[in-house]
């Protein structure tokens, strides 16, 4: 009876564990097959090539027969013009023409009028290439009053200056993708930069003034460094050098979230119509379109002006993150209104003008000196659709804890269950056999000694 027992035990063992190994081979199987594709390995767009092509024929016509140019749906460049002769010259170069009334000079003019008016809290402007259009929005902590008097304003320069009231309000955002917190609040970690000698973070501005320390926690046992260099208003960027002097392993790399990055390779000009992605602390990685530049918001600590604007949602604990595409830093988030529920409107400031006023650049991999590179230009025919462009490469967040570790191994959308679950078995297996052979091996001696005593 004790024997049947016994066999009936290590065979309930052994398909406990052969089950087991098959589930964990399934588990493996199932979380490879749905593991999205390395972005290093995705297609790559030449939105970029694109907004340069744009940018370059704007450039090289002048103010008074463009008015900008953006990406189209189809990933091609498209300059707005306001005579034919200009419109032939951007079609011989392979951007599509759209002839418009009004040039960016006269653009440019009526922002200049708009910037001159009595400030009024709570408004932002800027230029839609797309429609030819200066556009005023108001959010609603404007008086009825103040609408009323920049309306007038904007009636005096005439018909291309559009109106919108906004829900919401217009705030900078505080917070981010790489938390750092200082007596002043808590924002975020943009890009790594350097001048040759030190490393620093370029963030936001409105984060704190010189002389704000930074720390990895919110006791202050873990200084990451100081604020020693910013503009805001006017402008919103900021440095905060490192108190080791180094940024470290993987400064090159963004976090996007549950211990993943993305590694930043170049710095560039953001492009109406271009698909773009900011991380954030509290919303996380988020997705949207460049859909103007050279935006002016009166934020109610005072009027930055340069910025882009996009659609990109983001919340109070955003602040400071980075913009980027396609693996190119563009931006950090300065404010916006709305949320990442209903959508709104965020801006950001411009790193490569950033950069260039504080004199610091970029640090990527594989470059000497941290230096960095343009991005690469292709021809504007046959461009990707700007829809299709993705964050970067992607690279792990050196430094991650244990908990960081266990989450991701315990995730069943990785193959670590699948693996803990096949050793698990493995174990179980060698166990029920090495059992097994210690039973065989006593019942064999106990037989041994009866026979010979």
């Amino acid at each position: 009876m004790r024997h049947a027992r016994r066999r009936i035990v290590r065979r309930a063992a052994r398909l406990a564990a052969v089950g087991g190994l098959l589930l964990g081979g399934t588990m493996v199987t199932r979380a490879v097959a749905s593991e999205p594709p390395d972005a290093s390995t995705a297609p790559r767009t030449t939105a970029q090539a694109a907004g340069d092509t744009g940018t370059d024929l704007v450039s090289r016509l002048g103010t008074s027969r463009t008015a900008g140019s953006w990406v189209g749906s189809d990933g091609r460049p498209v300059v707005a013009v306001t005579d034919e002769e200009a419109a032939a010259e951007v079609r011989r170069s392979g951007a599509r023409a759209k002839v418009v009334e009004h040039s960016m000079r006269d653009l440019k003019s009526a922002t200049s009028t708009l910037r001159s008016a009595p400030r009024v809290a709570g408004t932002a402007w800027m230029v839609d290439y797309k429609t030819n259009e200066v556009v005023v929005r108001g959010d609603s902590t404007v008086s009825k009053a103040d609408w009323s008097r920049l309306t007038e304003v904007a009636e005096g320069i005439g018909g291309f200056v559009r109106m919108e009231r906004t829900e919401g309000t217009f705030t900078t955002r505080l917070n981010g993708a790489q938390p750092i917190l200082s007596t002043g609040g808590r924002c975020s970690a943009g890009f790594n930069v350097t001048d040759g000698t030190s490393d620093f973070i370029l963030t936001a501005g409105h984060c704190g003034p010189e002389g704000s320390l930074w720390f990895a926690d919110n006791r202050g046992r873990q200084q990451i460094g100081e604020t020693v260099s910013g503009s805001f208003p006017g402008d919103d960027y900021s440095l905060v050098k490192y108190a080791s002097g180094n940024a470290g392993q993987g400064a090159d790399v963004v976090a996007v979230g549950d211990g993943k990055g993305v590694r930043i390779t170049s710095a560039g000009e953001a492009t109406v119509g271009q698909r773009v992605f900011r991380s954030g602390a509290t919303t996380g990685l988020r997705d949207g379109e460049v859909t103007g530049l050279n935006a002016t918001v009166n934020y109610p600590e005072g009027t930055v002006s340069g910025l882009i604007e996009t659609n990109v949602c983001a919340e109070p604990g955003d602040s400071g993150g980075p913009l980027f595409s396609e693996g190119v830093a563009i931006g950090v988030t300065s404010g916006g209104s709305g949320d990442c529920t209903s959508g709104g409107t965020t801006f950001f400031q411009p790193v490569t003008k950033a950069m260039a006023s504080l004199g610091v650049r970029l640090i990527v991999s594989g470059q000497p000196g941290g230096a960095s590179p343009a991005p690469s230009s292709s021809a504007a025919d046959g461009a990707a659709a700007p829809g299709d462009a993705s964050p970067g490469s992607s690279a792990p967040i050196t430094g991650a804890d244990a908990a960081t570790l266990l989450s991701r191994l315990t995730d069943p959308k990785n193959i670590g269950p699948g693996l803990l679950v096949i050793a698990g078995s493995l174990v179980a297996l060698a166990a029920t056999r090495y059992i097994r052979a210690e039973q065989d091996r006593k019942a064999y001696q106990r037989r041994y000694s009866a026979m010979w005593g």
